[in-house]
Order: structure tokens, then C-alpha cells, then sequence
């Protein structure tokens, strides 16, 4: 079965994570994807290691942080800097429903390649843009990476231990969660446009930038100053709105309470062996709870120690108490519910062999995310895109690949 935008061709300009996280999902779903990628040493990803998976020939490598965003790709290595290879491009533009890219704002200007420059010759062209800042404002012209905007957007003034306590200080998300959402909302923003077009015919420039995405992924905390006008604390752990919402130890590790409401609480309580808190009007509503907290979460502490994970973990779930063991990554991949959605998969690769990914969390009933292949080596596809999409000849190609316009390993 053919994937939702089968018969889509997107222009993937952009590299690192944002625009390549984008690009990777609008291929699952069936589009045809060209990475566009500079010679000789491609996106900036391919050398982020290590670790990397290694080819059985023991020559060839793909780095691990690559491997995440890139699935479902064709490479074509072409030097954008030349007169030729911005043609090359323009001609792909004019045979594309899609481009993405992640530029500097104005950096593609230069070359012919920016949304005004290509519309012309393509009405219907949908051109994304990903900046670290936007396309104006007085930070328009600044790179953008996401440590530095998971500051400069808040949300490390919110995560990591409260002022007084061990290890107190802004922690960045061990994820580089501003990319991830910032390719997300570009893959919406795409789709949207692409909606439009179906009613209209015409294309459209969509931009995002991951301070834009993190000031909106802010979401409660951004609501709770909005409203209150009280700047939202690091609370390690706990939530601002919620309680017990948190970590709490056990006899041999750690576990994850999520308790939303009065009747999750007083279930709690008796699992806990403390009917009596269920009743106390310190505890018995989630804002009496909030209010309450330094009396109630020491209290639950002192119990939850009493027992190990498994053992509070079997018990609360009975109970119908939402809760969870703190895992380590190896204990996500061989969780049960987790294998038993097939999230972990294998892709064929030529050189490679056998290559892990990570699979979409998409499910749909009539058109199947597809795994069709493995992220590209270097200018693997550079031939077989010019040839069948452009028509060159094989002469042609490696006549471009002897001026330098092309990757050497163009196929």
C-alpha cells in the first residue's frame, strides 16, 4: 500500500536536525525525498560521533546521530556554491512539490534558491523555512542551535533541581527537544499548505524558528506567568500544578507517580497503607495538595522506600494508580509494550548491512508509514536522481562530476 504522500517529492536543503527530523517524517509517509548534501563531506550530522555503525567491509561509517533523522532519503552530493549546481537545483525545484531548508535567513538568496526567486517557475512549490530566530527581528541574522534556545526560550529556567537542593542549576532536556518539536511544527505547517494547495493550486512560503517552537512549547508554564504574573521555578521533578506528580524512591531504585486526580489520590492512599491522607483537607483535592505539598511529599517518600518498583509498580496499576519505573534506554527497548508495538526495527542498507532505526509512532489503518530505506551514504542516489528526474545522460553526470559540481561517489 502506498503511504499518505506518495507521489510527493520533497528538496530536503536543510541539515543537523530540525529540517532533517521534518524531511525523515514526511518520508515515512510516503514522499519521495532528495537530501540535498555538500561534497565530500555532507550533512554536518555524518561526522557527529561517535558512536558509529560500521560497515561489514569495516570501511564505511555512518554516525549514530545521523542515522536518527534520515531514513527514507536519497543523498545527492552537489556543490550549491557553483553557477551549475544552483541550476541543477532550480531544475529539481521546477520537478518538486517541497522544499525544505534550514539557511541563514538571506543564505540562499545569494545562490537564486530562496522562496521569491523559485516561485515563479513553480506556482504550486511549497518552500519551508527553518531559522534559529525567524525571518525578521532584531536576532533574525543569529545562528540558531538548540542549547542555546532551550535558554534563551525558558526552558531551562524550569528544569532541573530548585535553588537549596543537591545539584540545583538550569539543566538543558537530554534530547534536543527544541529541534525535534521545531520539525514537527514544520511538518504541520507543510501538510497545512499542502491542504491549501489542493484548493487552490498555489504554493506558499511557510517559516518557523526554534525560539518560536520553544516559547510555544512552553504551554502551562507560559500560562501560569501569563495569568499570575509569578515567573515559573526549577522543581526538579514535581509538577507546578499537580500532586504527587513526581519521582519518589523505592527500596531499589526510583518511580514515577502521576497522580491527576482525587480519586487516583484516594487509591493511592490505600496502596500506600495511608487511607487517613485521603480524608485529611490538607490532601484531599489537588489544590489543597498543591498548596500542601513540603507536608504530603515527604510522607509519600517515607512510604514508597518501604517497597522495590516492581513490587509499588504491580500493586498501584492494580489499583488503577498511573505509575512507571524510571528506565534506562536499554530497559525502554526491551520493555513489553514497547516490543510489543514494534517500535525498535531493522532497515537493509547496501554497505551496512543490517541498520537500526527508531520507528514512527504513527499508526494508520489504510496507509502504512513505510520503512523503504536505510539513511543514504554520501551521494549515493546523485546519478540515478539526475538521470531519471532530470534526464541527463551518463556522459553528463560525469562530466559534472570531473568539474567538481557533483560528490566524487556519485552512482
Amino acid at each position: 500500500m502506498s503511504g499518505s504522500l506518495s507521489g510527493l517529492r520533497v528538496l530536503d536543503l536543510s541539515r543537523v536536525l530540525a529540517g532533517p527530523w521534518s524531511a525523515q517524517i514526511l518520508g515515512d509517509l510516503g514522499a519521495e525525498v532528495i537530501k540535498v548534501e555538500r561534497p565530500g563531506s555532507g550533512d554536518d550530522t555524518r561526522n557527529w560521533g561517535p558512536p558509529y555503525l560500521t560497515g561489514a567491509d569495516g570501511s564505511s561509517e555512518l554516525s549514530a546521530y545521523f542515522l536518527s533523522a534520515n531514513r527514507n532519503k536519497q543523498s545527492l552530493a552537489i556543490d550549491i556554491a557553483t553557477d551549475k549546481g544552483q541550476e541543477l537545483v532550480r531544475k529539481l525545484v521546477s520537478e518538486s512539490d517541497i522544499v525544505l531548508e534550514n539557511f541563514k535567513v538571506g543564505g540562499l538568496k545569494r545562490y537564486g534558491l530562496d522562496y521569491d526567486s523559485l516561485k515563479a517557475m513553480n506556482p504550486g512549490l511549497i518552500y519551508c523555512s527553518i531559522t534559529g530566530f525567524g525571518q525578521d527581528g532584531p536576532y533574525a541574522s543569529r545562528p540558531g542551535y538548540d542549547f542555546l534556545i532551550q535558554a534563551m526560550g525558558g526552558l531551562m529556567s524550569i528544569t532541573g533541581q530548585p535553588d537549596g537542593a543537591p545539584g540545583a542549576g538550569p539543566v538543558k532536556v537530554g534530547v534536543a527537544m527544541t529541534d525535534i518539536m521545531t520539525g514537527l511544527y514544520a511538518t504541520i505547517g507543510i501538510l497545512a499548505a499542502l491542504n491549501h494547495r489542493e484548493r487552490t493550486g498555489m504554493g506558499q512560503h511557510v517559516e518557523t524558528s526554534l525560539l518560536d517552537v520553544q516559547v510555544a512549547s512552553l504551554a502551562n508554564q507560559a500560562m501560569n506567568f501569563l495569568t499570575s504574573g509569578t515567573i515559573p521555578q526549577r522543581m526538579g521533578n514535581a509538577h507546578p500544578n499537580i500532586v504527587p506528580y513526581e519521582a519518589f524512591p523505592t527500596a531499589d531504585g526510583d518511580m514515577v507517580l502521576t497522580v491527576g486526580n482525587d480519586e487516583q489520590f484516594a487509591r493511592l492512599c490505600d496502596v500506600l497503607e495511608h487511607p487517613e491522607w485521603a480524608g485529611d483537607e490538607r490532601f484531599n483535592t489537588n489544590r489543597a495538595r498543591v498548596v500542601n505539598r513540603k507536608e504530603l511529599v515527604p510522607r509519600i517518600r517515607q512510604a514508597t522506600v518501604m517497597r522495590s518498583t516492581d513490587d509499588w509498580v504491580g500493586a498501584l496499576e492494580k489499583a488503577g494508580v498511573p505509575c512507571g519505573p524510571v528506565n534506562t534506554i536499554d530497559r525502554v527497548f526491551s520493555d513489553p509494550q514497547v516490543l510489543a508495538r514494534g517500535i525498535q526495527r531493522q532497515l537493509n542498507h547496501p554497505v551496512m548491512g543490517a541498520v537500526p532505526t527508531v520507528g514512527n509512532p504513527l499508526r494508520f489503518t489504510l496507509t502504512p508509514v513505510g520503512y523503504r530505506s536505510a539513511p543514504p551514504l554520501l551521494g549515493e542516489h546523485s546519478g540515478q536522481i539526475l538521470g531519471t528526474v532530470l534526464g541527463l545522460s551518463a556522459e553528463q553526470i560525469r562530466s559534472l562530476v570531473s568539474e567538481g559540481i557533483l560528490g566524487k561517489d556519485c552512482s
